[in-house]
């Protein structure tokens, strides 16, 4: 039966090759005997641009992306927080996608609206900020502009500076907001299905939007072991590996 896959949050990195084994298996075996896979964000820890393609812990990945493409399984790739500066050249290397956040489309005769996450976390307002400051065109092109060592070393501090205001921060403040929530389900006609991923609590919600029915399925992360979303014409089930 055809069939899309979702998944979300890898946060790969060379700290924890055993998840990378995990995804290089899961697209080889799981992923194959798709129609489309689906990758809605944070594939990995950091991208610090697309000249990273060259570091050898990129290898495995990209080359089984670019097997599976070879097969003939359609992979879209979104934008997360942690891999927005990822471009047109992992793209080519890699044969996939890249899709704008948030997309609808239509599955299975499904109206399925997808985005990573983090825009529905406005209650989280410093973030928000450096959000928008990270994603200007311009801020971006100078940063770019610096060699691929002091973007990695800016990167880091920056992961270090993060966890250390998660951890002061409530977990209501690095949820999505419901506001925020119904205003994208709103703008987009009212999908029957919205799948996002960014927060790592993975649940299906109903949600009741101007009296329209929407199942928000929010996609786990790969912290401990993978897991993914499988959609075909009889509904969706999601799986841990």
């Amino acid at each position: 039966m055809q069939h899309s896959i979702f998944i979300s949050d890898l946060h790969l990195c060379d700290s924890r090759p055993h998840i990378t084994d995990a995804f290089v298996l899961f697209l080889e075996q799981t992923a194959v005997n798709a129609e489309n896979l689906y990758i809605l964000g944070d594939l990995f820890e950091y991208w610090p641009g697309d000249d990273a393609i060259a570091d050898d812990f990129q290898q495995a990945s990209i080359t089984a992306l670019k097997n599976l493409s070879a097969r003939g399984v359609k992979v879209f790739f979104m934008a997360g927080n942690r891999d927005f500066l990822l471009g047109d050249a992992f793209a080519s290397a890699t044969g996939i996608t890249i899709i704008s956040d948030p997309s609808l489309l239509n599955l299975y005769a499904n109206s399925v609206l997808l985005s990573h996450g983090d825009a529905l976390c406005t209650d989280d307002v410093a973030y928000m900020a450096f959000r928008n400051k990270v994603r200007d065109a311009a801020w971006q092109q100078l940063f770019l502009s610096q060699p691929l060592s002091q973007r990695i070393d800016y990167i880091k501090q920056l992961r270090t500076k993060s966890e250390q205001e998660k951890s002061i921060k409530s977990i209501e403040i690095m949820d999505v907001n419901a506001l925020a929530v119904q205003s994208l389900i709103r703008i987009n006609h009212y999908p029957t299905l919205f799948i996002h991923g960014h927060t790592h609590r993975p649940r299906s919600h109903i949600v009741d939007c101007d009296s329209h029915i929407t199942t928000r399925i929010v996609l786990g992360d790969w912290y401990e072991h993978g897991s993914y979303l499988r959609l075909d014409k009889n509904g969706f089930q999601t799986f841990a590996l």
